[in-house]
């Protein structure tokens, strides 16, 4: 018998779900620290890896195992790694692939923290970084040397929104002897799979959509074959930042509303980015679903929707930005990203504070930007919300403008 090819919406149902006992339909937490061996000789075995089996819960652990089994369904990985935030997967990365000596090609528009990261504690282990608009073929080309090791990719990017072309950055980067890395926190392996398109590493804020529920924090790297697996895994044992058993419970959870959420997410930033646009207070907005996007086509042929990110700036800068932050009543003025509830928030003052002006601007990303995460409310209350929260900005602007008569 053929066996039943099953559809994304099935595998975030079904996809690293086993067999348990008592007939347990989900994964239990096995909430221990450690597991007790037959014997002497099979806890030598195991140790030895003459045997599979579970040893200590930082270097595996059945229910962390069977989240991990699911992302790399989902995203047409070998597996996966969980770890216990997505910067402990950004780490986890870069600790696995370069060392001394190396360079990085990186978005400029990646998430603040990953940035820092570069310009600190790998810059002081001796790995070189260029940041260029990876949107952007012919920077990216310009950006490459000798010693280039690894593409690490955002798209689309954070907070700019700007889409990078991931096939064609992958035989770029495999073209220098260098492997791809993509971030794909924003999209989720519903909307995008970077190794469809060329990818060697994927990694995910766990954080974000694919948990949906403000209420883990956890990161996941997915790869492609069992050699870059068992490497991974010994560094990421080493370096220890594994996700628990009760975060990876909760995450897995999340992950089996995955697609039913994304397509809300979609389908309501749709409509918001639709409206902001319209809006004349609305000085400039990004969203990939918007034709007015600069690479509007480049996301309809790598990603399945829009996501549901969006960056806008509204007139009267930085002043007016606030205001509309400290006026939306039902948005929440909170930095993360993917949950059900929509948040708002200013990358320049927050999630990308770290990188410094210079960083910023070098980004992209103005004083003024705001990013909202649309949630799964009705649409029409969220457009509500910001609504109002514009009339004030528009009293803003208005007594300015008075003034300056």
């Amino acid at each position: 018998m053929k066996e039943q090819t099953k559809n994304f919406e099935t595998k975030c149902v079904h996809s690293g779900v086993g067999e348990y006992e008592f007939g347990s339909v989900v994964p239990p937490i096995y909430q221990t620290s450690t597991f007790k061996f037959n014997s002497a000789q099979h806890g030598a075995a195991l140790f030895a890896g003459e045997e599979k089996g579970y040893i200590y819960t930082r270097m595996l652990n059945p229910t962390v195992e069977a989240l991990e089994d699911s992302i790399a369904e989902l995203e047409g990985g070998y597996k996966g790694l969980g770890c216990a935030s997505g910067m402990a997967a950004v780490h986890t990365v870069f600790a696995a692939l370069l060392k001394t000596g190396d360079h990085v090609v990186c978005s400029a528009a990646v998430y603040g923290p990953t940035t820092t990261l570069l310009n600190t504690i790998m810059k002081n282990f001796g790995v070189e970084t260029t940041f260029v608009d990876t949107s952007d073929l012919e920077a990216v080309k310009n950006a490459i040397k000798k010693n280039t090791k690894l593409f690490y990719i955002e798209t689309p990017g954070n907070p700019t929104l700007a889409i990078s072309d991931l096939a064609a950055i992958a035989k770029l980067a495999h073209s220098h002897n260098a492997l791809m890395a993509v971030d794909n926190t924003f999209m989720s392996p519903a909307l995008q799979r970077p190794i469809e398109f060329g990818a060697d590493i994927v990694l995910h804020s766990l954080t974000k959509f694919l948990n949906g529920h403000a209420d883990v924090v956890g990161g996941v790297v997915v790869v492609k074959d069992e050699a870059a697996y068992k490497h991974f895994r010994k560094i990421l044992n080493q370096i220890g930042g594994v996700i628990d058993p009760f975060n990876s419970f909760l995450v897995h959870r999340g992950i089996k509303t995955l697609s039913l959420r994304m397509e809300r997410h979609c389908e309501s930033a749709q409509i918001v980015a639709e409206y902001l646009e319209k809006h004349p207070l609305v000085k400039s907005i990004s969203f990939p679903g918007l034709k007015s996007h600069p690479q509007y086509e480049l996301a309809k042929k790598q990603q399945k929707g829009p996501g549901g990110m969006i960056t806008f700036e509204v007139e009267g800068g930085l002043e007016a930005g606030q205001v509309l932050m400290n006026s939306v009543k039902l948005c929440q003025l909170a930095v993360s990203l993917g949950g059900v509830e929509s948040l708002i928030q200013h990358p320049a003052s927050m999630t990308h504070f770290s990188m410094g002006k210079e960083g910023r601007v070098a980004a992209g990303i103005s004083d003024g930007l705001v990013r909202l995460s649309v949630g799964i409310e009705n649409v029409n209350d969220i457009i509500s919300d910001l609504d109002n929260a514009l009339e004030k900005v528009k009293e803003v602007v208005e007594s300015a403008l008075a003034h300056k008569e």
